[in-house]
C-alpha cells in the first residue's frame, strides 16, 4: 500500500535536482504544532560560494497528498504554508478529477502556489509542475516561530537547512 510518506524524500529530491532549492528534508507529521504548521517537505534555496551574486535564503515548502478528493485540503495546508514560505507546492496524484485540478489551478495562479501532479507510483512519480510559483516574501513573526519550532524539535534538520 502506498502512503503520502511514501513520496516525501523524493519529492526532496525532485526539488535540488530542479534547483528550486538547495537543500530540502522530509518533515511531514505534526512535529512543528498541527497539521496547518507542520509541511511534508521543506527546503532552502541559498547563495552557493561560486554565486556572485548573493541572495538571502528563501524557504520552500510542500504539501503532498495522494488521495485524490482532498485538494482543499491541500490547497489550505499550502496556503497557511505562505505565511512562513517564499514559495509553496501543492503535490497531489495525476488522478485528481479534472474538475477538481481545473480549480485548483485557478486558486493556485490566483494565490502564488505551485501545483505539480505526480503518478502514484513511488518508484517513479513523474512530478509535473501544472502552475508555476509567485515568489513573495513570507511575514517574518510567522518564519521565526516557525524556525524555533523547528530547533526545538529537529535541531539537526535547522543546521542541515540553514
Amino acid at each position: 500500500m502506498v502512503t503520502e510518506q511514501d513520496f516525501y524524500a523524493s519529492f526532496a529530491i525532485w526539488l535540488v535536482e530542479n534547483e528550486d532549492v538547495t537543500v530540502a528534508s522530509a518533515l511531514g507529521g505534526a512535529s512543528l504544532g498541527g497539521k496547518w504548521g507542520t509541511p511534508d517537505v521543506i527546503g532552502v534555496l541559498k547563495p552557493r560560494a561560486q554565486d556572485i551574486f548573493k541572495f538571502q535564503p528563501q524557504i520552500v515548502t510542500a504539501e503532498i497528498k495522494i488521495v485524490p478528493g482532498q485538494p482543499v485540503v491541500a490547497f489550505g495546508q499550502a496556503v497557511a504554508y505562505r505565511l512562513f514560505s517564499h514559495k509553496s507546492y501543492i503535490v497531489i496524484p495525476n488522478t485528481t478529477s479534472m474538475d477538481d485540478m481545473a480549480r485548483l489551478k485557478a486558486l493556485c495562479s490566483l494565490h502564488g502556489v505551485v501545483l505539480v501532479s505526480f503518478t502514484l507510483n513511488k518508484d517513479d512519480p513523474d512530478y509535473i509542475v501544472v502552475v508555476q510559483p509567485a515568489i513573495a516574501p513570507p511575514d517574518m513573526f510567522y518564519v521565526n516561530k516557525m524556525l524555533e519550532k523547528l530547533k526545538q524539535t529537529e535541531p539537526e534538520l535547522l543546521n542541515q537547512l540553514f
